[in-house]
């Protein structure tokens, strides 16, 4: 299964489950590559920032991708990010060996020049080999590193291996346009973009020109519905049904917390066993907890999704 340049709706970004005792819950890596399938994800996205990729053994990561290409009847992309080139081409030659569609790979922290940014990648490309598909992943909130949408554009149009942008800049709306509006002059050639960011700004993103989401909110059948009204032009009916888990999104966005509120909210719905995390972590309080309950009950009198 592959993605392209025309892929849309929502690949969801999954998180990496783990019993209490650290290890990894494959069970509920199965029940978790099933739902996202059942939600109408189009694809799904594992060992990304949320996926605890850093916090994984070399071998652990290939079993956790093994396992969800395995399962997965939609296209799985693999994220390879990391400090050096030797261990990203492995990770992203062992996954396409194994069936996935492509890989994700986001700059290192360190990078600050627009010359670096485009270099980096074109080492990155060379390293995990000019065949492999992969996307480029835009977060600046977290990675600290800013991409202007020239600097995008040069990147897709050095490399014709990316095939789509993972946009989670903030704000980001106008980027979109930017880049819409170079692709409309003739100077971008396509690509799919799919937006991140917890889902924050996925009210308008699409209006903007985005293609639908990369983000592991808890309801991703939100998600998909929510891509399938915009698509149909009920801009009213999207809009409202996006208002209704808005104060959700919006709490799930605080630094730090955003992961085990994830992890709650997928355990609440039945969909992993536990709401553990990797160690180092930062867990919910018993008031943060309650607090996300309440939020779940005020949404559940809007959509029955969260009448669990």
């Amino acid at each position: 299964m592959t993605f392209s340049t025309q892929s849309k709706g929502v690949y969801a970004i999954a998180t990496t489950p783990f019993f209490e005792d650290g290890s990894i819950d494959f069970n509920s890596i199965d029940k978790l590559t099933d739902f996202y399938e059942e939600s109408g994800c189009t694809g799904v996205t594992i060992l990304g920032i949320m996926g605890e990729a850093p916090k994984l053994e070399p071998e652990e990561s290939r079993a956790i991708v093994k396992r969800v290409v395995s399962r997965s009847k939609i296209p799985v992309i693999v994220g390879v990010s990391a400090p050096g080139f030797a261990s990203m081409r492995s990770l992203a030659r062992d996954s396409m060996e194994m069936g996935a569609a492509g890989v994700m790979i986001a700059p290192p922290p360190a990078l600050r020049t627009d010359d670096q940014i485009v270099n980096y990648f074109a080492g990155a490309v060379e390293a995990v080999g000019e065949d492999v598909p992969w996307v480029l992943q835009d977060y600046p909130l977290t990675l600290t590193v800013v991409m202007a949408p020239g600097v995008i554009a040069k990147i897709i149009t050095n490399h014709s291996s990316c095939l789509m942008l993972k946009h989670e800049d903030w704000p980001g709306l106008e980027k979109i346009s930017k880049l819409r509006a170079m692709q409309k002059a003739g100077e971008l050639r396509e690509f799919s973009i799919l937006c991140g960011n917890g889902g924050l700004f996925l009210d308008f993103e699409p209006e903007r020109g985005a293609d639908g989401a990369m983000t592991g909110y808890g309801f991703p059948d939100m998600l998909t519905e929510l891509m399938e009204l915009s698509a149909a032009g009920k801009r009213d009916e999207a809009h409202d049904l996006f208002d209704s888990h808005l104060p959700l999104i919006r709490y799930e966005q605080q630094l730090g917390i955003g992961l085990a509120i994830r992890k709650h909210v997928l355990k609440r719905r039945g969909v992993i066993a536990t709401d553990a995390q990797r160690k180092p972590a930062q867990m919910l309080t018993p008031t943060a907890r309650a607090e996300v309950d309440y939020l779940l009950a005020r949404l559940a009198r809007y959509d029955r999704r969260a009448a669990f």
